[in-house]
């Protein structure tokens, strides 16, 4: 299948979605996206900052701007594992707390290896769960994150859902994820840049070019930034909006529990 091969995330009436460009059963995914994160667990954040030559940082930081925690306040990050959303959030905000939320015990395990962690072990919280299925009571948080991770979960409408299910009323919703450019050309040459080095990347530096081939191509099977904005309306949330991040490479959707 070619780089422009998009669709519109999420199951089907036949019980099948898709795991990068390959159609699979949707009782398969999980399990699918769990092994992928399994193997690059302890080098996804070096292979993040490679990747996106360190411009991710700049992208989260421009989340926490957005986002601007305040004290008192209790986030859940969900597909959280390495910490790094958490450990910014209560850099800016030091009297919150974060429930790290995440379905690869790996992931978590390299979160809790940062040296961060420990000095916040008393705001800071490391759960395995299921974005579909969150293991937590309804109107339990007051903000909720995921970064990079929507465009992994089988159903996202489900997800969202769960979002909205555990989110106070006054709650709100902020997604960071790689998106669509709006002009052809700049979408065509990263294109060429995603699939003909991240993999081989992969290879090099995480032994794991498979892996890193279907981070590609599950970015391009995530839905443009207007489409999944709707997809956060539909799920029941108000004041739905987006910002682009270098040139729409990543976005930010932001919803709120009304």
């Amino acid at each position: 299948m070619s780089p422009d091969e998009r669709g519109k995330p999420g199951g089907n009436s036949n019980g099948e979605t898709h795991f990068g460009f390959r159609t699979v059963a949707e009782k398969d995914k999980a399990g699918l996206v769990h092994g992928v994160f399994s193997r690059v667990a302890s080098r996804y954040d070096v292979m993040n900052d490679l990747m996106s030559a360190g411009i991710h940082r700049v992208w989260k930081t421009a989340m926490m701007d957005w986002l601007a925690p305040r004290d008192g306040q209790h986030l859940l990050d969900v597909a959280g594992g390495t910490g790094d959303i958490a450990f910014r959030f209560l850099e800016r905000a030091p009297g919150a707390r974060v429930t790290v939320c995440d379905m690869t015990e790996s992931m978590l395990v390299e979160g809790r290896k940062r040296a961060e962690a420990g000095k916040l072990a008393d705001r800071l919280a490391w759960v395995t769960g299921d974005a579909m299925r969150l293991p937590f009571a309804d109107d339990s948080f007051d903000r909720y994150t995921i970064s990079f991770g929507i465009r992994n979960v089988t159903r996202i409408p489900q997800a969202l859902a769960e979002a909205r299910r555990v989110l106070k009323p006054g709650g709100r919703l902020l997604v960071l994820e790689f998106s669509q450019m709006p002009v052809p050309m700049l979408q065509w040459l990263y294109d060429r840049y995603s699939f003909n080095v991240i993999p081989v990347m992969g290879q090099i530096v995480a032994n794991d070019r498979d892996s890193y081939q279907y981070l590609v191509e599950s970015i391009r099977k995530f839905p443009d930034q207007e489409t999944f904005a709707e997809m956060i309306r539909e799920a029941g949330f108000g004041r739905v909006q987006w910002r682009n991040l270098s040139m729409g490479i990543a976005a930010l959707h932001s919803g709120w529990k009304l």
